[in-house]
Order: C-alpha cells, then sequence, then structure tokens
C-alpha cells in the first residue's frame, strides 16, 4: 500500500514540473514536508533549489518588488471578473460557430477525418471505441504529447488526488493555476484518479530511464520483502516450537537447581561445623605442644644438673693418686663444672655467654608460645571492639616474630662458629678452655643445639600460622612491613604446602599495588631467590606468577610481568626459555597498556638469559606483534629497548630487514585500490585505513632505529680493510670507487640502494597524495641515511638512484655493472608511470635526497631548472603533480627562504604561464608558512599578478588570496585582502566577481568577522 501511495505521489510530482504548474509544486513540497514525506519531496527540493531555475539575481529583485496592498488587488481582481465575464461570452459564442462549422463540415464530408494530433477535446472525445482501444494498445514510446482531454483527465485526477491526500492548499493553488479548463467539471471518460495518474506515469517512465530505474528497483524491493516476510513467519514458527521446548528444559532446570541448591546448604553446614571441629582441636593440640615444650624444657634442665654432678664425682675419684698439679688441675675442672651445673640451672649469663643465649632463646620461645596462644584466645571475645583487638594482637605478634627471627640468625651464626674452629684450627688440649677440653660440656652443648632448632621450628610454625591471619588486619599502606616475617616463614619452612600458601599470601599482599608496593614485593621475591635456590624457585615462585596471569586487575598482572624479567636470573637457562618466555607471550596479549608495555621491557631483560638462540623467531614474531601495538608507549618501549636486545642477542639484522621491508609493502599493497579504472593513476594508489598507516609508521620509525647497526654491520664487513680504516665515521670516496670495482661482494653494505632504496620507492608509489606522514616518515630516514654514510654516498649512489626513479639522467659510474641494470629499473616505463614517479617520488628527492644540509645548493639549482627552465618550454605551466611535490618541499621550514626566490622569479618573469603557476604554488603553501611570511612575501607577490593585464594570471591570484584569508585571521592580512578584492570587483568583469565570491566563500569558516561581513557586500555588488 505504501509503494503504491508513493507511486501515485511520484507520478503527481512528475506531472507538475513537466507541465510548468510551479505554484501547485511549492505548495505541494510544503505540504509533503509539513506531511513527514520527506522522501517524496526530494525532486522538488532539488528543483527549487536549482540556481540555474531560480537564479539568485532574478529571486533579490523579485524580493525587492514593490508589495501592493489589499485595496489594489481587489479593484485588480474587480477588473479581471469584468475581463473574465466578457472572454467567457466571446469563448460560448466562438464554440457556438465552432460547433456549427463541424456539423455542416461532417455532412458535407463522406467519410470521418481523424486528426493525428487531436488538437480540440471534443473530436477526441468522438473516437470510435475501437480506436480508442487501439490507442490503449500503441507502445507508451510513441503517445506523443498531451491532448485536450488527456489533459482534462489528469488534471482532474491530480486534483482529486490531492483532495483525498488531504493536501488542500495546494489543491487550491491547483485551481487558481489551470485557468483553461473547469476542474469542477469530469466528462464522462475512460479515465479515473488511478488509471489516469499511472497512464500519465508509465509514459514518464518510458521518457527518462532514472524513474523506469527507480520503479524497477521498487518493484523488486517489494517481491525481496514479501520473500523475507514469508521466511521471517517461518522462522516465527519455528522459534514458537523451540522456545515451548526451551520453557520445558527451563521448568526442569529450575527444579534441578533448587534440589542442588538445597543440597549445597546442607553441605555448607556440614562444612562449617567440620571447621568450628578442625578449629577447636587445633587450638587443643597447640595448648598441649606448650605444655610438652615448657615440660621438655624442664626435664633437660634436671637432667643435666644431676648428669654434671656424677661426672664430677668419677672425676674426683680417679685423680686422687695424681700429683699435686693434677690435683690442682681437678679442682680448677671441678670448680668449672660446678658454676657449669649452676649456670644450666639458673639459666646465668657469668660463665658461659653463648650458652646462657642458647638457653634464654629455649625459655623466650616458650614464653612467646604461651603469650600467642593467650593472644589468640583473647582476640576472639565476643564483647570486645574487633579493629582494637586485631591492632593489639597484630603489634604483639609482630614483635614477637622480629624477635624470634633474630634469635634464629643469631642460633644460625652461632652454630657456625664452633665448626669451623674445630675444622680450620689445631689447637692443644692443654692451650683450649676448660668447656673445650670437656666432654661433658660438648655432650650438653648438642643436647642444647638440638633444643634449639626444635624450638626454631617450632617458632616458624607459629609464624606461619598467624601471619595469614594478621595480614587481613593490618593497612593496606603497611603490609610491606610484614615482609621480613613472611620471607623468613617461607625460606625456612619445612612443609611444602604452607610455603606455598604463604607464598600465595606474598603475591597477594595488597589488592592493586602500586609501582612503589609493586617495587618493595619484587625486591622481596628476588631476596627469597637468591636465598632458596633455583628449584624452589621453579618451583613455588613460578606458579604463583602463572596463577596471576589473568588476575581482573591488572596491577597484579603487572606484578607478574615484572616477575619474569627479575626472577629469571634464579631459574634454570632451561626454564627460561620455555615456562617464563610462556608467561610473557600470554603477557604480550593483554588488553592493559601497562601490562604490554611492561611485557615487552621484562622480555628484553630475559633475552641475554637464554641459553641459545632457537627461540628466536619465536622472539622475534612477538617483537613485530609489540611494535604494531596501538599504544603508543608500549611502541617506544619496544623500539628502544627489545628491538636493540633483539638484534644483539639474535645477530639476525639481516632477517629482521627482509621481513620489516616485506611487512610494509605487504601492508600497503593488501589495502583497496584508489579507483577501480584499470590505466589510471589512481588504479596504482592505494586507501590506507588507520590500523594500516599505524602499522606502516611504526615500521619505518623500526628502521630508522635499525640504521646505526645497519651502518656497523656495512663497517664490519668491509672486503677493503685500509679503505674502510682510513673512512672514519661515513664511507670515503677512495672506498666507493673500490665497490664500483665489482671485483667482491659486500652484502651488508648494497643492501641499502639495492634492496631498501628500491622497496621504499615502491612504498612511495602507493600512497596518495594525501599521506603526508609516511611519506614525510620515509623522508627523515632518507635525510637519516644521508647523515650516516656520508656526503660521498649521497652523491654518488642514492642521487642517482633517486634521479632514475623520477626518470631523469644520472651518473650510474659508482655501481658496480652487476647491479646497474637493477637501478635502471626503477626508470618508468609510460606516461603512467612518468606521472606516478613525479606525484611520489619526486618529493622524496627533493626533501629527502637534495633536501640534505650539504645539497641545499643543488637542490635550489634543481628546483629552479624544474620550476621555471622546463616549463618555459612548455606551452602550458606545471602540471598538479609537480606542484603537490613543491608543496611537500614546503612543509620543511628550512626550504623556505630559496622557494621563495624561485617564486619571485617566476612572478617577475614575462611568461603568463610561469606567473600562472606561481599563483598556484602560493596558493599550495599558505598552510605552511607563518603570517610574517605572509605578509612580507607571499601578498606583495598576489598583489603584483593581481594586477597583471593576462586574465588567467589575474584570476589565479584570486584563489590564492583566498587561500591566504582562509589561513590567516591578522587584522593587517584581512585589511589588505580586502582592498585587492575591491580592485577586482571594480573591473566589472563577471569572472572576476565569480572568482572573488568563490575564494572568499571558501574561507567564511576559518577568517574573521571583518572579511565574513564584507561576504553579503560583494554580492550586493553583483
Amino acid at each position: 500500500m505504501d509503494v503504491e501511495r508513493s507511486s501515485l505521489c511520484n507520478c503527481v510530482v512528475n506531472f507538475l514540473l513537466e507541465e510548468n504548474y510551479l505554484l501547485t509544486a511549492f505548495e505541494l513540497l510544503h505540504e509533503l514536508l509539513d506531511d513527514g514525506r520527506d522522501a517524496q519531496a526530494i525532486r522538488l527540493k532539488e528543483f527549487f533549489a536549482d540556481p540555474a531555475q531560480f537564479p539568485p539575481d532574478q529571486i533579490s529583485r523579485f524580493n525587492s518588488l514593490r508589495v501592493a496592498d489589499p485595496q489594489t488587488l481587489l479593484e485588480e481582481k474587480e477588473a479581471l471578473h469584468e475581463k473574465l465575464a466578457i472572454s467567457e461570452y466571446e469563448l460560448r459564442l466562438a464554440q457556438e460557430d465552432v460547433s456549427r462549422l463541424s456539423v455542416e463540415l461532417q455532412r458535407k464530408s463522406e467519410l470521418p477525418v481523424v486528426e493525428s494530433n487531436g488538437i480540440h477535446g471534443d473530436v477526441s472525445s468522438n473516437l470510435p471505441l475501437d480506436l480508442k482501444r487501439k490507442k490503449k494498445d500503441t507502445v507508451l514510446s510513441n503517445l506523443g504529447p498531451l491532448k485536450d482531454g488527456e489533459r482534462q483527465d489528469l488534471n482532474c485526477a491530480v486534483k482529486e488526488y490531492l483532495l483525498l491526500a488531504g493536501y488542500r492548499l495546494t489543491a487550491m493553488t491547483f485551481y487558481e493555476e489551470v485557468t483553461d479548463q473547469n476542474l469542477d467539471v469530469w466528462p464522462n471518460s475512460p479515465g479515473c484518479v488511478s488509471d489516469a495518474l499511472r497512464h500519465y506515469y508509465y509514459q514518464y517512465l518510458s521518457s527518462t530511464e532514472e524513474a523506469a530505474e527507480e520503479k524497477i528497483a521498487m518493484l523488486r524491493e517489494k517481491e525481496s520483502l514479501l520473500k523475507a516476510n514469508g521466511k521471517l513467519n517461518r522462522e516465527k514458527d519455528l522459534l514458537l516450537k523451540n522456545k515451548d521446548l526451551a520453557d520445558g528444559q527451563i521448568t526442569a532446570l529450575t527444579k534441578s537447581l533448587d534440589n542442588l541448591q538445597k543440597d549445597l546448604k546442607d553441605k555448607e553446614v556440614q562444612a562449617h561445623n567440620m571447621k568450628q571441629l578442625v578449629e577447636n582441636q587445633r587450638k587443643e593440640l597447640n595448648d598441649c605442644r606448650a605444655e610438652i615444650t615448657s615440660l621438655k624444657m624442664c626435664i633437660e634442665g634436671s637432667r643435666s644438673g644431676r648428669d654434671v654432678q656424677v661426672n664430677d664425682n668419677d672425676i674426683l675419684q680417679s685423680q686422687s693418686s695424681g700429683h699435686k698439679k693434677e690435683e690442682t688441675i681437678s679442682q680448677e675442672v671441678e670448680i668449672d663444672s660446678s658454676k657449669a651445673g649452676q649456670s644450666a640451672d639458673a639459666s646465668s649469663a657469668s660463665v658461659d655467654p653463648i650458652r646462657t643465649a642458647e638457653g634464654d632463646v629455649g625459655e623466650h620461645a616458650g614464653a612467646q608460645a604461651s603469650l600467642h596462644f593467650a593472644a589468640d584466645r583473647e582476640s576472639v571475645v565476643p564483647k570486645s571492639d574487633p579493629q582494637s583487638i586485631a591492632s593489639e594482637t597484630y603489634v604483639e605478634k609482630k614483635l614477637t616474630s622480629e624477635k624470634v627471627a633474630q634469635d634464629l640468625m643469631f642460633n644460625n651464626s652461632e652454630d657456625s662458629i664452633p665448626v669451623g674452629t674445630e675444622k680450620n684450627v689445631d689447637v692443644p688440649s692443654a692451650e683450649l678452655p676448660v668447656k673445650d677440653r670437656d666432654p661433658l660440656h660438648k655432650m650438653d652443648s648438642t643436647a642444647r643445639e638440638s633444643a634449639s632448632e626444635k624450638t626454631g621450628l617450632e617458632t616458624i610454625q607459629i609464624l606461619s600460622d598467624s601471619l595469614p591471619k594478621i595480614v587481613p588486619y593490618v593497612l593496606i599502606n603497611h603490609r610491606e612491613e610484614l615482609l621480613p616475617l613472611m620471607m623468613c616463614a617461607i625460606e625456612r619452612h619445612p612443609n611444602s604446602g604452607t610455603r606455598d600458601s604463604l607464598t600465595h599470601t606474598l603475591f597477594n599482599l595488597i589488592k592493586r599495588p602500586d609501582e612503589q608496593q609493586r617495587r618493595i614485593i619484587m625486591d622481596a621475591c628476588v631476596s627469597l631467590a637468591k636465598n632458596v635456590g633455583e628449584m624452589r624457585t621453579e618451583t613455588e615462585l613460578l606458579p604463583q606468577c602463572w596463577e596471576q596471569i589473568n588476575h581482573m586487575y591488572e596491577e597484579r598482572r603487572l606484578l607478574v610481568a615484572q616477575s619474569c624479567g627479575e626472577l629469571a636470573e634464579f631459574v634454570r637457562p632451561e626454564i627460561r626459555d620455555s615456562l617464563i618466555l610462556s608467561i610473557v607471550q600470554q603477557l604480550v596479549e593483554d588488553s592493559a597498556t601497562v601490562v604490554r608495555e611492561a611485557a615487552a621491557h621484562n622480555l628484553a631483560l630475559l633475552l641475554p638469559l637464554f641459553p641459545n638462540t632457537e627461540k628466536y623467531f619465536k622472539v622475534e614474531e612477538l617483537m613485530f606483534q609489540l611494535i604494531c601495538d596501538p599504544a603508543g608507549v608500549v611502541v617506544d618501549t619496544t623500539l628502544k629497548e627489545l628491538v636493540p636486545a633483539l638484534v644483539k642477542w639474535g645477530n639476525k639484522l639481516d632477517h629482521i630487514l627482509r621481513l620489516l621491508l616485506s611487512r610494509v609493502l605487504g601492508l600497503a599493497q593488501r589495502c583497496p585500490p584508489l579507483s577501480g579504472v584499470d590505466g589510471s593513476i589512481e588504479s596504482h594508489l592505494r586507501v590506507l585505513g588507520e590500523r594500516e598507516r599505524w602499522n606502516i609508521d611504526v615500521l619505518l620509525r623500526m628502521l630508522v632505529e635499525l640504521l646505526p647497526p645497519i651502518y656497523q654491520k656495512a663497517i664490519e664487513t668491509c672486503p677493503f680493510p685500509s679503505a674502510s680504516e682510513s673512512a672514519g665515521t661515513s664511507f670515503s670516496l677512495s672506498l666507493l670507487e673500490l665497490y664500483a670495482g665489482g671485483h667482491v661482494e659486500w652484502a651488508a653494505f648494497e643492501w641499502m640502494h639495492i634492496e631498501c632504496f628500491p622497496d621504499l620507492v615502491q612504498l612511495a608509489s602507493l600512497l596518495p597524495q594525501k599521506e603526508d606522514s609516511l611519506r614525510n616518515r620515509i623522508t627523515k630516514f632518507l635525510l637519516a641515511v644521508s647523515e650516516q654514510f656520508g656526503e660521498y654516498y649521497l652523491m654518488h649512489l642514492m642521487l642517482p638512484l633517486f634521479l632514475t626513479a623520477v626518470g631523469d639522467e644520472a651518473d650510474l659510474t659508482f655501481f658496480p655493472s652487476t647491479i646497474r641494470s637493477k637501478v635502471k629499473g626503477l626508470r618508468p616505463k609510460n606516461t603512467v608511470a612518468e606521472r606516478l614517479a613525479t606525484m611520489c617520488v619526486m618529493p622524496l628527492l627533493l626533501a629527502g635526497v637534495l633536501g640534505s644540509p650539504i645539497k641545499r645548493d643543488q637542490l635550489e639549482e634543481y628546483l629552479k631548472k624544474l620550476l621555471i627552465q622546463n616549463a618555459a618550454k612548455e606551452t602550458q605551466g606545471h602540471n598538479i603533480e609537480i606542484v603537490d611535490s613543491v608543496r611537500f618541499l614546503c612543509t620543511f621550514v628550512e626550504h623556505h627562504s630559496f622557494i621563495f626566490n624561485i617564486l619571485w622569479e617566476m612572478v617577475v618573469s614575462s611568461n603568463s604561464n610561469l606567473k600562472v603557476s606561481a599563483a598556484n604554488l602560493f596558493k599550495v603553501m599558505v598552510p605552511y608558512i607563518d603570517a610574517k611570511m605572509a605578509s612580507t612575501h607571499v601578498l606583495p607577490a598576489l598583489v603584483t599578478l593581481g594586477s597583471d593585464q593576462n586574465l588567467n594570471v589575474k584570476y589565479a591570484s584570486i584563489d590564492s588570496f583566498g587561500a591566504v584569508a582562509q589561513h590567516f585571521k591578522n587584522d593587517m592580512i584581512v585589511d589588505k585582502i580586502r582592498v585587492q578584492m575591491d580592485a577586482f570587483l571594480e573591473d566589472g568583469s563577471q569572472e572576476a566577481t565569480l572568482a572573488v565570491v568563490r575564494a572568499l566563500v571558501v574561507a567564511v569558516p576559518h577568517t574573521t568577522d571583518k572579511l565574513r561581513d564584507y561576504i553579503p557586500l560583494t554580492q550586493h555588488i553583483t
């Protein structure tokens, strides 16, 4: 129904425009817009917006006409009514005469004559029935112009359509505009609203190909919509069936879910009860352990006292028959032994400080253990404040743990002293102290060492059990203070499961650690890895890294990335290029930019630690993946750290360069062409996407970063040692002369001008004119090559190669004969290739090769020859390719001075083509200069061109003035432009006026209010 309605509306629109009923069409446009039918009003809007149909000057003239008052209009209407009455009377008389003459003519003629053109409506209405049927069957394209009867049918049909559609204002306007027919009376004819409009529309379709295509497209769309509707109905039925099945499944699953939830709740209750039971048993076990420890200490103390007394009695009896000297010695031994027994019973520190310290450790550990469990029992009191209790418990446990850790370190150092003394020092028994010569003292020391070790293990156990409870109650910003205790427990605990739990707590110590906190945690991990060795680092620390790799917080994943580079030194070499490399590879795929940046940094730290280069190609692929990362910080880190590390580690610079150039060309070649017309310049150019443009740019940056190692490798592989030593920091002329002989191979040196430069020329030939950023990147690389390789390389190798690539003659003497043919192959083969080389390769020659600081004079000579001498020989000015090449050269500020000198020579030249070219060049270089340069150089030159007698030169300068107005808002510049525009308008030339208006209209969105107000004045003048 909507299609038929749109078809009738299109019929009415076409009829009104073809029959020149403009007022009705204009009123219909407004009513269609009010009705929201913008699709049917498109042709009417385009028709009334066409300046060819309604010139602006004519509209302004109509607007300036005097508007009549209502009284005058009433008088004119009455006069027209009188004239209309007289005309109607005369018309009736004429119609009576015509009818009378027609009757006489029919009576006199033998057969009725039917006129083919059908001028009168009454003759066509009296045609026989078979003739009408024949007329209907004729081909639509041969219907010819409308007859009066057909026109009346169409007018009546349009009137009926407008009334039925509700466009009453348009119908009233149509009444007034159709003056030669009475639309209230529709004679009895075979036409009706739909048939008459369709008849006219089919005739219009036969005469306009676009309308016919529109109708066919609408019919096809209708058929496709009907098919799609049927398909959707079938899918709807299928979905309803699936919905019923899904509802049944959901019901069953809901029931099973309820049952599972009930079971889960029961199991949770059981688990809670079991946990409480285990906790109670653990408390009882700890209490028993504390009591057993205290009892053992008491038993050992009493046992050591009894042993001392028995040994003393035996010694005295055995030595009673000796000499006095021996008696004196035995008395001293007795005194010392009794003092040792007293120190063991009373824990005195006056005789043996080392043994006293050992006794203190045992008693202190027992006391601290009892205090620890007492504090645990007090911390669960329900009426106390949880926060205050947690803080007090944390302080007590922290002090206890630090003291125990210090005692353990002291015991370890104490144990090492006597062992070393016994092994390394040979002292006579007579010179040893009494305690060292006494076997009783040795037995006592061994017992105390075993007791100390046992006490230390119990202390570590207490510390390991307490730390997971302490950590949650410590403020996040102070949790790093627990690291020494945690490291001590992880390092010394004998149970691997407990160590894993503590290591997990270490990595999860802070929920989202900042940079400083990550540094503290990482230093702790490194210190722990140094102490525990390779095997425990691999089995305890690295698994924790692997668990954190998919954590939801990027700070935790960043901690994993940092650990890969810093812990790799403390694991076996075969783990570094397997497990740790796999972790880094997964971090390279991370969604967070900081994680990928850390992965690039730590991969650079990891490479020197690899045992071999078996994983080179995998690392190289990771490097290219990071170099093409969409984040700039990741790219910068990769260029500065990872790329040099990979080149140094893998020593495969030639493979990296070959892969780099192939990737650059592949990215550009896979993009769609600018145009599908074969043989055109646009078919050779590519439309780059944002991703492709970014990747090519970063790969070219990488090429610039690799230039120093490229040069270094060329120097190292030089086959002429004497010449290379005298070359210094660049290639000398004598070295190039030896190379030109072609007697030896020098692949590292030839890569630059045999592979790199031709590939860059090929890449530049794929870039459209708007890709200035990539062309600028190539230019910077060429300037860096000329600076690194030296003046002679630039003059004898780079310059001839690029001159050949743009189609100019060049001296190839310094190229070996074996590669001259390849260089000559860069010359354009046809006209399209020449234009392409001028547009794409010429900018590189001007800015990247001749633009080097050591070749500025030659650049000026070449540009002057290109712009002045060659153009003076041609009948036309410069083509757009040369203009665009000079425009790209203007992007470099250091070349502006001599470019202005050359342009001024063109301005004062007598050749009009040179002047027009100068105006065009000023227009394209305006965006790259400042206001001072525009005021002192560009505007004076344009004023000179604007006063030229040649009209082409004058009109070209007008466009350049518009470009200046578009880019500068300086009042002085704007005033100069207004003065010059007034001078152009005073000439009175229509072409000049149109050029002024066109130039200023372009500048309107960017210029000042002063010039924006000046534009209506120029239109008024026109």
